[in-house]
């Protein structure tokens, strides 16, 4: 990148008008829920989803940001529904999901996208900022994930899961809290995958690496400025990437496919380096 301060992401005429390989009644007559849909990622995979003829709802704990992003999507002829809930917090999961059937009829697909994390030397890591980022990343994707199941099952419908983690084949400095919380994520998805089958139940993961979207703007410039380094296409990913990548996890195309993990990361498990905090001098040279 040769302005590591860009604007990632993209708009929402981008995000409202980008071409899809998907026909776009794809999604009619479900539903799907989308945390951390306001923003990034969770954004861009309501809007797409919208688009396919699924409703969306999208949650998260900040209303303001549901409600920029619904609408957003009205003024371009989207339906977003927003709901506000933290999913730290296992009564208003509990609570969230059922009113996300009542709303739409039914619920499909679960994306379970909300999460965040900080660039910082594990070894400076206090244990507050520790028990953030597990309890909103680890905890509060099993939460909506446990949520979802007992719906289903008590309802007597199939559903699939995909659960945003990152690539864990590797280390990635600078991120070792969310990298420990999204490697319970897979061993979580792997495991229900087995024992959640007999309620037609798919969980499925996917795992972005670089990818551009206004929540790279945490990462400190050192970082950001190399990230088109981390992979061998030598470019970061976009959230259509992302998105479109969910997409077919959620499809008919995926209904034999579960406890799997899709890694979008332009080979970066395979080689290229990702310093998140910066790139210390003891690996420089």
């Amino acid at each position: 990148m040769t302005d590591a301060r860009k604007r990632f992401g993209f708009s929402d005429d981008e995000l409202a008008a980008k071409p899809t390989v998907y026909r776009p009644d794809l999604f009619a007559g479900q539903a799907a829920l989308v945390t951390g849909g306001g923003t990034g990622l969770g954004r861009a995979t309501a809007f797409l989803l919208a688009r396919l003829g699924a409703q969306v709802v999208i949650a998260g704990r900040t209303a303001a940001k549901l409600e920029d992003a619904a609408a957003a999507a009205a003024a371009r002829g989207l339906t977003l529904i927003p709901m506000a809930a933290d999913i730290r917090d296992p009564e208003a999961v509990a609570a969230l999901l059922p009113a996300a059937w009542e709303r739409c009829g039914r619920l499909d697909l679960l994306v379970n996208n909300a999460g965040g994390q900080f660039p910082q030397p594990a070894i400076d890591f206090s244990v507050k900022g520790w028990r953030a980022v597990i309890d909103t990343n680890l905890s509060g994707t099993w939460f909506m994930m446990q949520a979802a199941a007992r719906l289903w099952r008590d309802r007597k419908h199939p559903g699939a899961i995909v659960n945003m983690i990152t690539v864990i084949e590797r280390g990635m400095p600078g991120v070792a809290h969310t990298i420990a919380a999204r490697a319970g994520v897979v061993g979580l998805s792997n495991t229900v995958a087995i024992e959640w089958a007999e309620y037609g139940i798919r969980v499925n993961c996917v795992a972005p690496g670089a990818i551009g979207t206004e929540g790279l703007n945490v990462y400190p410039e050192q970082a950001l400025k190399v990230f088109d380094r981390s992979n061998p296409m030598k470019r970061v990913g976009d959230a259509w990437d992302v998105a479109e990548a969910v997409a077919w996890l959620g499809s008919p195309a995926a209904k034999f496919v579960t406890g799997e993990v899709l890694t979008v990361d332009g080979g970066f498990h395979l080689w290229g380096e990702l310093f998140t905090a910066g790139k210390p001098d003891y690996f420089k040279g």
